[in-house]
C-alpha cells in the first residue's frame, strides 16, 4: 500500500498558498530585520537600561539613607519636640486639643463597625473628640445598619455624628471636604482619617497629636499600616512585601531627609490649618492625598512618619479588588505629575533640592520609570531579544542589576524573604496593569478618574468557615478570565520554547516560570475566592 502522508488530504493549491504565505512572511521579515527590527529593539534595550539604572540608584540611594537614618538620626520625639499631654486638674480636659475624626464609608458591610469601634475606643476625652462617620453608601440596609451603630455609640456618650450626602460628587474627597464644613467641627484643630477597615490603637491621638501641638509647622503625622489579613492568601503576602517596602524605607527617607512624603489617605492626622492653606481636598484625580500631600509640601508645611505608630488594617484578598485598587494607585499619581509638574516647577516656597526630589525620585522614578521598566524590559523587550538574536542584552542588565534591586527591596518583610523569586514573578505581572494605568493617567484617557472603592471582606471568610455544610462559590468567567495575562502567557511561552530551542542565555527558565504566574493570574487562581 503506498504511503499516505498528511499533505495528501489538502488541495494542491492550498498547499502552495500556504507555502507561499509562509515563504512571503519570511521574506518580509528577513527585509525588515536589519534595517528596521533590530535599530528600533537595540534602541529599546537602550532605554530599559537607562530607566534600570535610574531605578537602581534611586533604591541605593534610598538604602544608603535607611542604614544612615537606623544608625545616627535621632528618635522623632528628639528631633521634634514632643511632650506628653499632661492632665491639669485646674483647666480639665482644655489641655487636649479638639480633634475631629473622619470615618468614610461605601457600602462597608463586613467592616463598619470595626473602625466605629476602634475609633469610639481611643483614649482622648470624649468632650475634646468628635467622630465623624460620612456614609455615601447607596445600599439603604447598609446605611440603616450604620446609622445605628451610630446611634449604639452615640446613646454611650460619644460625641458621633451620622452624615451623608445627596450625591457622591467627588467621592472620597468630596465627602471630606462636606465633612469640615460642618458647624460643629469648626472649632477642631486637628482631623484624624480611617478608612472604614482601619483599627487605631486606644494611645494613637496620644502619641501622634503631641507632634503637631509643638511643631507648628508640621502639617501631618503619618503612622504605619499593619495588615490583619496578610496570611490569608499567597495574594496578600504579596502585597504585604510591597508595602512594607513603601512603608519602611520610602516614607521613613522621605519624612527624615525632606520632612515630605505621600499622605496615604488613612492612618494618619492632618493639622486643619494646613489643609486650608493648601485650597482643601480636591477631586481632580484618583489621588487625592497625594494631591493634598504634595499642595502642602509646596506651601512649606512639614510631615512626619512614625514607623512605630502603626494601624492595622485589611487587604484586598480578591484578584479584581487588587486589581481596581492598583489601578488608581498608578493612575492617579501619574495623573496628578501631570497637572502639578510645572507647579512645583514655579514653586518659591521650597528649596531646588526638594523640587528635584518630589519631580525626579518621588513621582518620575517611584510612579512612572518603576512599573514600566518591570513591564517593558522583563515581558517585553527581554523576550523579544531571543527572537532576535542579533540584538543582546547585557548580563548586568538582565540578571545582576535587578538581583540588587529585588534584594533592597525585600528589607521590609524579612519573614517573606523565601517568597522572594514569585514576588518577583507576580509584580511582573501586576506591571502589566500598572503601566496600563500609569499612560491613562499621563495621557488623561478615559478611564483617568475611575473610582472603584476596595472591597473588603472583614470576618466574613472567618464567618462562613464556621457554617455548616457545602460551600457555594461565585464564578463569574467575566471575573476569572484574563485575556490580556493569558496572552501574554503564550508570547512568553512561545520564547521560551524558541531560547530552549535555538537560544544561549537559559532564558527558558524565566519565561517558563513567567508563562506560570501570567497563566495562574490569567485563570483567575488567585486571591481568595468568595463564598456565596
Amino acid at each position: 500500500m503506498a504511503e499516505v502522508s498528511g499533505k495528501s488530504f489538502l488541495p494542491e493549491a492550498f498547499q502552495g498558498r500556504t507555502v507561499d504565505i509562509a515563504g512571503q512572511i519570511g521574506l518580509i521579515w528577513e527585509l525588515i530585520k536589519a534595517p528596521l527590527i533590530v535599530p528600533l529593539l537595540r534602541l529599546a534595550v537602550y532605554i530599559c537600561l537607562a530607566m534600570e539604572l535610574m531605578l537602581f540608584i534611586e533604591r541605593l540611594y534610598m538604602g544608603v539613607v535607611i542604614i544612615l537614618v537606623k544608625l545616627f538620626w535621632q528618635k522623632p520625639e528628639k528631633r521634634y519636640n514632643w511632650e506628653p499631654i499632661r492632665e491639669d486638674l485646674e483647666i480639665g480636659n482644655s489641655a487636649f486639643p479638639l480633634v475631629l475624626i473622619q470615618i468614610p464609608m461605601f457600602n462597608e458591610r463586613e467592616v463598619y463597625k470595626i473602625s466605629i469601634g476602634a475609633a469610639c475606643n481611643l483614649s482622648w476625652p470624649t468632650d475634646r473628640l468628635v467622630i465623624q462617620v460620612l456614609d455615601d453608601s447607596t445600599d439603604p440596609i447598609i446605611k440603616d445598619m450604620i446609622e445605628k451603630e451610630c446611634q449604639r455609640w452615640a446613646s454611650k456618650g460619644i460625641n458621633i455624628r451620622y452624615q451623608i450626602r445627596e450625591t457622591r460628587g467627588g467621592y472620597k474627597a468630596g465627602a471630606l471636604k462636606e465633612g469640615l464644613k460642618r458647624d460643629y467641627v469648626k472649632d477642631c484643630e486637628y482631623v484624624t482619617i480611617f478608612d472604614a477597615d482601619f483599627r487605631p490603637e486606644p494611645d494613637f491621638l496620644r502619641r501622634a497629636v503631641p507632634f503637631l501641638i509643638n511643631n507648628p509647622r508640621m502639617a501631618l503625622v503619618q503612622a504605619r499600616w499593619r495588615f490583619v489579613n496578610s496570611d490569608e492568601c499567597l495574594m496578600t503576602r504579596m502585597q504585604e512585601m510591597s508595602l512594607d517596602y513603601h512603608f519602611t524605607v520610602e516614607q521613613e527617607v522621605g519624612s527624615a531627609t525632606h520632612a515630605f512624603f505621600g499622605f496615604n489617605g488613612t492612618g494618619g492626622i492632618w493639622r486643619i490649618a494646613a489643609i486650608n492653606e493648601a485650597g482643601g481636598w480636591k477631586d481632580r484625580t484618583t489621588v487625592e492625598d497625594m494631591d493634598l500631600a504634595v499642595r502642602a509640601g509646596l506651601k512649606g508645611w512639614k510631615f512626619l512618619y512614625l514607623g512605630d505608630l502603626q494601624v492595622k488594617s485589611e487587604l484586598p484578598s480578591t484578584f479584581k479588588a487588587f486589581r481596581y485598587q492598583q489601578h488608581r494607585w498608578s493612575c492617579g499619581p501619574a495623573n496628578l505629575f501631570r497637572k502639578m509638574v510645572m507647579e512645583i516647577v514655579r514653586n518659591k516656597k521650597v528649596t531646588l533640592w526638594k523640587k528635584v526630589y518630589v519631580i525626579y525620585s518621588f513621582f518620575f522614578v517611584r510612579k512612572i520609570i518603576a512599573h514600566m521598566v518591570t513591564f517593558f524590559f522583563f515581558c517585553v523587550v527581554l523576550p523579544l531579544t531571543i527572537l532576535v538574536p542579533e540584538v543582546e542584552v547585557p548580563k548586568w542588565g538582565a540578571i545582576y542589576i535587578p538581583c540588587i534591586i529585588t534584594a533592597l527591596n525585600s528589607v521590609g518583610t524579612p519573614r517573606s524573604i523565601h517568597l522572594l523569586f514569585y514576588w518577583i514573578l507576580f509584580e511582573n505581572v501586576m506591571s502589566l496593569h500598572r503601566t496600563k494605568a500609569t499612560f491613562i493617567g499621563l495621557l488623561e484617557a478615559k478611564r483617568a478618574n475611575e473610582w472603584v472603592v476596595t472591597e473588603k471582606l472583614g470576618d466574613v471568610l472567618k464567618n462562613k468557615s464556621n457554617t455548616k455544610g457545602a460551600k457555594k462559590f461565585r464564578f463569574n468567567i467575566g471575573d476569572r478570565i484574563h485575556l490580556i495575562e493569558l496572552g501574554f502567557a503564550g508570547f512568553l511561552f512561545f520564547c521560551g520554547c524558541y531560547d530552549f530551542l535555538y537560544g544561549k542565555n537559559n532564558y527558558f527558565i524565566y519565561m517558563f516560570l513567567q508563562t506560570i504566574t501570567f497563566s495562574i493570574m490569567g485563570f483567575g487562581y488567585i486571591g481568595t475566592i468568595i463564598p456565596s
